[in-house]
């Protein structure tokens, strides 16, 4: 019986592991890839977490193999270079200090494609045996980490800067707006090639018809599922009134005037994920209280369609109590 009890109780302490492998192909040779993944000291301009606070203090050791930060909302936390096989793979030992403690293997995989190299970021760690509910959305809020990384990593690589910047506004008054919108439930990975689809539909018709009663566009999300990788939103066209002769699947609405927490971004749509992480970053900080009634929104200050995607910008609004 004392030993039934004994296997039941460390059952149930088991480390629920976790595992992250994300990829993306940069037109450079694998020792140009190498030369910034090896050096702690290249890291700063495309880290998916130090982007995300500004003032995070940063210590890179002289060797260039060891670095360390902390900041009130990344939390704490050091990085050290364990193995390298160059211009081929490098393991890390990752140590998380704040705010929890946890350890994670870390490793970069390089593979020759030609001109191009085909860039693998791993991650193998565990939560605490009491957190075993949150494993797959731990690892896809993980896993979209390591895509925006990997995404600024390629930008850094290929052109020698990134093109995603945040300024964090902080509390402002968002004035409210009536709107056109198609709304589309699908996986979050499609979400970008559906809103694309979206926005051409919607801005085809009022340009061709309502051009005159057409403002800015902007993009509300009812409900993103992190467990199931879904999304649910609408691209809206905002109007200063609502015409009566929309095409089937179009609907209408109207945006409440409000407070709203807000992260401006510059940049290609691509990046967007870094204003976004930004904002969930801060209402799990108590940085604000979101609202429970209202939704948070994409606000497009100029037009994708005839604007320089470098140029793009781009407010994440956060509705707040």
């Amino acid at each position: 019986m004392h030993q039934l009890h004994y296997i039941r109780s460390n059952k149930f302490r088991i480390m629920p592991k976790l595992t992250v492998k994300k990829s993306i192909v940069i037109k450079a040779s694998p020792e140009k890839v190498y030369g910034v993944v090896a050096d702690f000291s290249q890291w700063q301009p495309w880290s998916p977490w130090l982007i995300m606070e500004d003032g995070v203090k940063v210590n890179v050791r002289a060797d260039k193999k060891y670095y360390e930060w902390e900041g009130d909302l990344v939390g704490a936390g050091n990085m050290t270079v364990a193995s390298e096989k160059e211009f081929t793979r490098i393991d890390y030992d990752l140590m998380f200090l704040k705010p929890w403690k946890s350890k994670a293997k870390v490793a970069f995989e390089l593979e020759k494609q030609g001109d191009e190299t085909l860039v693998t970021w791993y991650m193998n760690s565990s939560l605490p045996f009491f957190l075993f509910w949150m494993k797959k959305m731990t690892e896809n809020f993980i896993g979209m980490d390591y895509d925006r990384g990997l995404k600024m990593l390629k930008d850094y690589v290929e052109d020698g800067t990134v093109h995603s910047k945040l300024s964090f506004k902080g509390i402002s008054q968002f004035e409210g707006a009536k709107y056109i919108a198609i709304n589309t439930e699908c996986a979050i990975q499609d979400m970008p090639e559906n809103s694309k689809r979206d926005f051409t539909k919607l801005m085809t018709y009022m340009r061709d018809n309502h051009a005159d009663i057409m403002d800015k566009a902007m993009s509300i999300y009812h409900k993103w599922d992190m467990r199931k990788q879904r999304v649910n939103y609408s691209a809206c066209a905002i109007v200063s009134e609502i015409p009566k002769d929309l095409p089937a699947g179009f609907v209408t609405g109207e945006y409440p005037k409000a407070k709203v927490y807000a992260v401006h971004h510059t940049g290609p749509y691509h990046h967007i994920g870094n204003a976004w992480t930004a904002q969930m970053m801060r209402q799990r900080g108590k940085v604000f209280k979101p609202s429970k009634q209202l939704h948070p929104m994409e606000y497009y200050i100029n037009s994708p369609f005839d604007t320089d995607e470098l140029a793009l910008e781009t407010e994440v609004l956060f509705p707040i109590a």
